[in-house]
C-alpha cells in the first residue's frame, strides 16, 4: 500500500463526533439498531437450525435475507435520490421494529415458513435503509470528513457485529432465542428516535415525478451511468464478489460448524456468537488500521482491497483443517480483516467517484449486487452442506475459488495505475 501524504487533512474521529452533531445521532442509531440486528441473526439462524437440523434451511434463512433486499433495491434506490434520506430512515426502522417482534410466534418446525416470511418483509426494509444511510453521508459532512464519517460508520458495522453478535449468541446459548427478538424491536424504536433528532433539509420530487414508471425510468437511467462509467461499475461489484466468495458463504458454515463440530451453548448458540464476534472485531479494525496506511488516497485505497483478498483467502485456509474451535475463530478473525477491507475501501471509492444525482441509485446497485451474491452463495453452500462432502472440504473449496477474483482485482489495479502512469 502506498502512504498517502494528504492524511493530515482528514478529521479526526473524535472530532468528528464532537462537531458534527447530524452524524452523532445517526451514528448512536446505528449502534442501538445494528446491536439489536446481530442478535436477531444469531437467534433466527440457531432457531431455524434446531428447529430443522438442516444445512439447506439454515442456508435458505440466509438467502431469504439477501433476496429481499436484492428485489426492492431497484425501487429503493430512487427512493433515496427523490425523498428525504432521513425519513426513509426513520420509516424503515419503524416497520422493522413490528415485524421483528411477530418472530415470537415462531415455536415449532411448521412455523419456519413464517420466520421465513417475516425475515423478507424485515430485509426488504433494511434493503430500503441501506443505500438511504450510505447516500446520506455525503449530506451531513464535508468532504474532508467523508473518509472518516465512511471509516466509523463501517467499522460502528463490524464493531456491533462483533458485540451483539458475541452478546446474542451467548444469550441465546444461555437462555434461548426469543429474549433477542424483543430487544432488537426495542433497538428500532430507539434508533429511529435518535434519527429524528437529524437536521436536513427535505428533499423531495415534485408531484408528478412519483409515479412507479417514473421511479423506474430514474432506476434505468442509475443503470446506464454505471454501464457508462465502467471504473465505477467494477468497484459496485466488490462487495457482491466479496460476499459470494468469503463472507455470506463463510456465515452459512459458521453455522453447521457450531452446530457439528464445535458445539457449546443450546444449538451452538455460544459457539456460534463467538465466531461471528470475531468476526467483527476483525472487519471493525481491519479497515481503520489500514486507513492510517491509505489515507483519501484512491489509488491506496484500491491496492488495499488487493491486500484484504490476500488476508481473506488466508483465513479460510487457516480454519479449513478444523483443528479446534480457537484456530477456527482465528481464521474467522483473518478472514474478517480482509472482508472488511474490501467493504470499507469499495464504499469509500464509490462516495468519491458519484455525484449526489445519482448517488442512491448506484448504492442501491452496489447493494443489490451484494444481496444477489450473498443469495447464490448461501444457496450453494448450504446445498452443499446437505451432500456427501464434509465440511473442510467446502471450505477447501472456497479458498481455492476465491483466488481467481484476488487476481482479476489485482490486475485492474495494475491496468489502471498504467494508465496513470
Amino acid at each position: 500500500m502506498t502512504a498517502n501524504t494528504t492524511t493530515e487533512t482528514a478529521v479526526s474521529y473524535s472530532d468528528l463526533l464532537r462537531h458534527n452533531r447530524n452524524f452523532r445521532y445517526l451514528w448512536f442509531g446505528q449502534i442501538v439498531s445494528l446491536l439489536g440486528d446481530w442478535f436477531n441473526l444469531v437467534a433466527s439462524a440457531a432457531l431455524v437450525g434446531m428447529l430443522t437440523q438442516s444445512g439447506l434451511a439454515v442456508g435458505s434463512l440466509f438467502v431469504v435475507r439477501m433476496l429481499a433486499p436484492f428485489l426492492v433495491s431497484p425501487i429503493a434506490g430512487v427512493v433515496a435520490d427523490r425523498y428525504n434520506r432521513k425519513n426513509v430512515l426513520i420509516a424503515a426502522d419503524l416497520i422493522r421494529a413490528a415485524v421483528v417482534l411477530a418472530f415470537l410466534l415462531v415455536r415449532n418446525p411448521g412455523d419456519v415458513w413464517l420466520l421465513y416470511t417475516l425475515t423478507a418483509v424485515q430485509m426488504a426494509m433494511s434493503g430500503f435503509f441501506d443505500p438511504a444511510h450510505t447516500a446520506i453521508l455525503p449530506d451531513i459532512s464535508n468532504p474532508r470528513e467523508l473518509g472518516a464519517v465512511n471509516a466509523l460508520s463501517s467499522a460502528t458495522w463490524s464493531v456491533m457485529l462483533a458485540l451483539g453478535a458475541a452478546l446474542g449468541g451467548l444469550f441465546s446459548g444461555t437462555f434461548g432465542m426469543y429474549p433477542a427478538f424483543v430487544l432488537d424491536t426495542f433497538t428500532f424504536l430507539l434508533s429511529a428516535v435518535l434519527l429524528a433528532q437529524i437536521r436536513m433539509p427535505a428533499n423531495l420530487a415534485s408531484a408528478a415525478d412519483r409515479t412507479v414508471a417514473a421511479a423506474f425510468g430514474q432506476y434505468l437511467r442509475g443503470l446506464r451511468y454505471l454501464r457508462a462509467h465502467l471504473d465505477v461499475l467494477v468497484v459496485a461489484l466488490q462487495k457482491a464478489v466479496m460476499a459470494l466468495f468469503f463472507a455470506t458463504a463463510f456465515q452459512v458454515l459458521q453455522v453447521a460448524i457450531a452446530q457439528q463440530v464445535f458445539t457449546v451453548g443450546q444449538g451452538g448458540g455460544t459457539s456460534l456468537g463467538l465466531m461471528f464476534g470475531l468476526t467483527g472485531v476483525g472487519s471493525g479494525l481491519g479497515p481503520i488500521l489500514a486507513r492510517k496506511l491509505t489515507g483519501e488516497d484512491p489509488r491506496s485505497l484500491k491496492e488495499a482491497i488487493a491486500y484484504g483478498y490476500v488476508l481473506a483467502i488466508a483465513g479460510i485456509i487457516v480454519t479449513a483443517p478444523l483443528l479446534s474451535l480457537p484456530m477456527v475463530l482465528l481464521g474467522s478473525f483473518v478472514r474478517s480483516i480482509g472482508s472488511g477491507i474490501i467493504w470499507v475501501f469499495s464504499t469509500h471509492l464509490l462516495l468519491q467517484m458519484v455525484p449526489d444525482e445519482v448517488r442512491g441509485r448506484v448504492f442501491a446497485s452496489d447493494f443489490m449486487f451484494f444481496y444477489l451474491g450473498s443469495a447464490l452463495a448461501s444457496s450453494l453452500v448450504g446445498a452443499a452442506l446437505d451432500t456427501t462432502l464434509t465440511i473442510p472440504n467446502i471450505i477447501w473449496t472456497m479458498a481455492a475459488i476465491g483466488v481467481a477474483p484476488t487476481i482479476l482485482w489485482t490486475l485492474w489495479v495494475i491496468k489502471g495505475r498504467q494508465k496513470v502512469a
